[in-house]
């Protein structure tokens, strides 16, 4: 499957906008990346293994809501972060 990374990010992927990664499951396609890009995985879920507050994943065009979302083969899932400031 292919993963967009988003630019917040980036800096575990060595810049990398777009990467391949596996897993039946959110959980195992972050552990996998975690795997490649060590502490990627902390940014994006927290010790609970609840998806943090301001990020998005979306499994082809679905919202996923957990980390439980069952992912395919063909899949393309895309991280978004949140945007703040003041």
């Amino acid at each position: 499957m292919r993963i967009r990374i988003p630019s917040a990010l980036r800096s575990y992927t060595a810049g990398a906008p777009l990467v391949e990664g596996r897993g039946a499951t959110l959980a195992d396609m972050l552990a996998d990346l975690d795997a490649r890009f060590p502490g990627i995985r902390f940014r994006i879920v927290d010790e609970q293994d609840r998806i943090r507050p301001h990020i998005r994943f979306f499994a082809g065009e679905a919202l996923a809501k957990t980390v439980a979302q069952p992912l395919g083969e063909d899949d393309e899932v895309m991280i978004v972060c949140a945007l703040s400031g003041g």
